[in-house]
Parts: C-alpha cells; structure tokens; sequence
C-alpha cells in the first residue's frame, strides 16, 4: 500500500520575497517619477523624495517606540519608500512640504502600524494619507500647477514661482463644462497638463504596469476592469471616454494602488468584481458629486469591501467538502 504524505499549502514556491516584488513596484514607478520632473520641474523631485524619507523615518521612529526588534530589517522591505512614492504621486507639485510630511506620518503611522504593520492594514496607507490631506487641506490639495518643463531648470526664482502658474486640470473643465480649454488627447496621454505629480504622464504608468505585468507582480484583472468600466460607463453616460480614461488618476489608481497585495482580493474572480466596483463608483463620484474626480474615495471604500469579496469569490479545494 502507498504511503502518501498530507500537508498544508502552499505546495508550490518560488523565489519572490516582499523585498523583490516591493523593489520591482519601486522600479515599475521611475518612469512616471522622471515624467513628473520633466513635466513640473525639479520640485517634483524635492517633494518626492521629502515624502520617502519621511515614510522610512517614521516607520523606523515608530518601530523603536515600540521597541520592535531590528526596525531596520522592516524598512528593508522597501514598503515605506513605495508608500512616499505614491502619496507624493497623489499630491500636487506646490504642496507645503510641511503637509507632505505630515501626510507620510498619516499613512505610515496611522494607517499602516497602528494595525500592526505591512499585511495587516485595512486600507492602503498613501491613498488613505491623500484623502485625509484632501479633506484637511482643501486648498493646497487642488491647487493645480502648469506643466512648466525645463523653464523652472534655468532660473532658482522660477521654482519659488511656480504657486502662480496655476491653471484647472481636466476632470474639472469637463464638470464645468469649459470643453475648448481642455488639452489634446496626445498631451493628456504623454501628460503636458495640470494635476497630482504621478497621475499626469499616462504613458509613464503604462510603462510601468507592462512592467509588472511581465514580472507578474500584478494581473490584469484589476487594471483592465477598472478602466474599462470607467470609460464604458462614461461613454453611455454621454462623456467623452478618452477624456474620462486619461483626464485624472486612473492609470495611477488602478495600475499601482487598487493592485496593493494587501488590500486587494486574493483571487482573479475578486479581483474583477474589485475592479468593476471600483469603475462603478467612480463614475459615480465623477458624474453626480460634487467632486469631479473619484479614484481615491472609490478604492478606500473598496478596500473596506475586500474581506467580504474573498469571502464570495474563494473556491473550493479540489476534493474538499463544505463545513
């Protein structure tokens, strides 16, 4: 008689560590990072890099309150610096940075250690930190800036500048029904317009959700089904689509933040109903709010929705029986 060996999954590995996929998200978001200094000039850099550090001191400032053993050891996992990259992503190119290190402490902080670090958060810390800084400083929040390219590059006075070239993004011309200011579809999609640092250049994203796509990081599911039900619902709503699609953050949304492993559903089934949620109610939030966006609010009120899809989208175990 064979003897035959049971245990608990997983039974397939592979080399993928936190620190690897984190480091491969990090190097997926280059481009769009060097898209927003070309596009908005050096600040985007300053602004960028204030919200990394700021995210890697306080979860090491955090961890050592606590008395966690080797905090070091949790920065090396690269998490902290993908959350600064996403919330400076989030934030408009003027932000005080007062407020951006303020937000990196909501996001790490609050969201993330408080319910006991990395894989145990709800919600994701940066767009959680945005809408928080959104509600709290509504002002600077959508204080849009100009593209201002390589102009800012030759003249230190031109950077101090840069609060007054403001100018109204997309998303908001199209709720106020100013059509003919509206950008051409090849700006809106290289992303020589107005808007948060990361979210402006669609081809950068893209680029970078191929990226991790090929190194399966991430699936399709997501991303597809979100923009596809966006600019599908749109369309029937009367919208220009292409406008819906490459007007504001959803390349970013749901490219890099619906996709957190973390607040994200564990299988392909959740993840299209995810996406399609997500789609859903930011139609919604573009087309009868007050706000002419929405991603943001349409993910944090997925991610509170997770546990419930993965409980209707789990499968079954080959030859497993119902409790």
């Amino acid at each position: 008689m064979s003897n035959y060996t049971v245990s608990v999954s997983p039974h397939i590995h592979d080399k993928s560590t936190t620190s690897r996929i984190m480091l491969d998200v990090l190097i997926a978001l280059v481009p769009a990072f060097v898209a927003s200094i070309l596009i908005f000039g050096p600040r985007a850099a300053l602004v960028t890099c204030v919200c990394v550090a700021s995210c890697v001191f306080f979860e090491w400032g955090y961890l050592r309150i606590v008395k966690k053993p080797d905090p070091l050891n949790t920065i090396r996992d690269y998490s902290a610096c993908i959350t600064g990259v996403l919330l400076a992503f989030n934030l408009p190119v003027s932000i005080p940075i007062w407020q951006a290190v303020f937000g990196s402490a909501i996001a790490i902080i609050l969201i993330k250690q408080l319910f006991g670090g990395l894989g145990r958060n709800i919600v994701n810390p940066a767009n959680t930190a945005r809408v928080v800084m959104f509600l709290a400083f509504s002002v600077t929040m959508t204080t849009w800036v100009k593209p201002v390219g390589f102009s800012v590059w030759a003249s230190p006075a031109a950077i101090e500048a840069i609060d007054g070239l403001t100018a109204a993004t997309p998303l908001p011309l199209i709720w106020k029904g100013e059509l003919a200011a509206l950008p051409s579809l090849w700006d809106m999609f290289i992303g020589w317009r107005g808007g948060c640092l990361g979210e402006t250049s669609n081809l950068a994203i893209a680029i970078g959700g191929i990226y991790l796509m090929l190194r399966r990081v991430i699936s399709w599911h997501i991303p597809v089904a979100y923009i596809v039900v966006v600019t599908g619902l749109t369309a029937l709503l009367g919208y220009d689509p292409m406008y819906q699609m490459l007007g504001g953050g959803l390349f970013l949304g749901a490219i890099f933040v619906a996709t957190d492993y973390v607040t994200s559903p564990q299988t392909n089934l959740g993840r299209l109903l995810f996406g399609i949620c997500c789609g859903l109610f930011t139609v919604l939030f573009r087309v009868f709010s007050s706000y002419p966006e929405g991603v943001s609010f349409s993910i944090l009120l997925m991610n509170l929705l997770v546990p419930y899809i993965n409980k209707i989208s789990q499968t079954k175990p080959l030859g497993g029986v119902k409790a």
